[in-house]
């Protein structure tokens, strides 16, 4: 069936002696998406992924990638998928077009074909004029090199476990770029700590907190579903006697504090704005700005792992 997701995982354990990596997880993959798993280290990410790529088997529950259960799936359904580990291993002394040809090989790929496409998935990762040896590569172009070599076999799911981990700036805005260019093409799922990476370019994000998935969903309904909106007040004068006067009201989850101007994330909008006025004509303060602002993914991620812990 081709509207079933790219990724169904079902009431998936992963236990390594008395220890719980992955508590009965549930999570559903659309196809075509780019999907981010995201968690905090230790969330059991690695080990999810290790399951899905079958270097790993689950304790108990079932993990399916393209309909085909990966305990059992053969070559054909392997054959289908792309790998890139948070810490990918090359020879050094290949150039990047060498490797990449290197792995087309390695599923069987004839050399006219693999030739083609490592020059068109080496120009889109912006290698196809290094001819340095792979050794001499920063991390960034490793990433990049590694997301090209996972696509040589044209996989219809793309995993890639931490794939802006320790890079730079520049580095992680190329490595988001090529993710983000694979959308309805290839479904892309990636593991991250990074709440910004997620926010930039994934249609959909499951959390995982402790080896559960306490949110999977488009990130649209995330917002709506974590409940938590955000306020930007601009006073004249100090703003710690308003903080003073605010905190401890049941609608408010935090506040961001800055030079005359605070940031309120809060659970229940309506309620702020009745009495925020009055809070604010009791410290004496002159009000020159009440805003909304867009809630952030760390918003959401904060919210939804407070409420699953309670």
């Amino acid at each position: 069936m081709t509207d079933a997701p790219a990724i169904e995982i079902t009431r998936l354990v992963k236990k390594f002696g008395d220890a719980v990596a992955l508590d009965g997880i549930e999570l559903a993959v659309p196809r075509g998406s780019v999907f981010g798993f995201l968690g905090p280290n230790g969330a059991g990410k690695t080990t999810a992924l290790r399951i899905l790529t079958g270097l790993a088997r689950p304790t108990s529950g079932e993990a399916r990638i393209l309909g085909a259960d990966v305990s059992t799936a053969g070559n054909d359904v392997r054959s289908q998928i792309g790998y890139l580990p948070d810490v990918p291993g090359f020879y050094p002394w290949m150039t990047a077009v060498e490797l990449v040809e290197y792995a087309g090989r390695l599923f069987g790929i004839g050399p006219a074909t693999v030739r083609e496409r490592a020059e068109s998935l080496l120009e889109m990762a912006g290698l196809s004029d290094v001819r340095t040896k792979v050794g001499g590569f920063s991390r960034g172009m490793k990433q990049r090199l590694g997301i090209a070599q996972a696509l040589i076999n044209a996989p219809s799911v793309l995993l890639l476990d931490e794939p802006t981990s320790a890079l730079d700036p520049i580095g992680r805005r190329e490595v988001l770029e090529m993710i983000a260019s694979l959308r309805g093409r290839t479904t892309v799922f990636f593991s991250t700590h990074i709440l910004a990476d997620v926010e930039r370019v994934c249609d959909t994000v499951a959390i995982l907190d402790r080896g559960r998935v306490v949110a999977n969903a488009p990130i649209a309904e995330l917002k709506r579903r974590a409940a938590v909106d955000r306020l930007v007040i601009e006073v004249d004068g100090d703003v710690a006697m308003l903080i003073s006067n605010l905190e401890g009201r049941p609608w408010l989850r935090s506040i961001e504090r800055g030079e005359g101007v605070i940031t309120l994330a809060v659970s229940d909008l309506k309620l702020a704005q009745r009495e925020l006025p009055a809070a604010i004509a009791a410290t004496g303060l002159g009000l020159k700005r009440l805003e909304g602002a867009e809630v952030s993914l760390e918003d959401m991620f904060v919210a939804l792992v407070r409420r699953a812990e309670q």
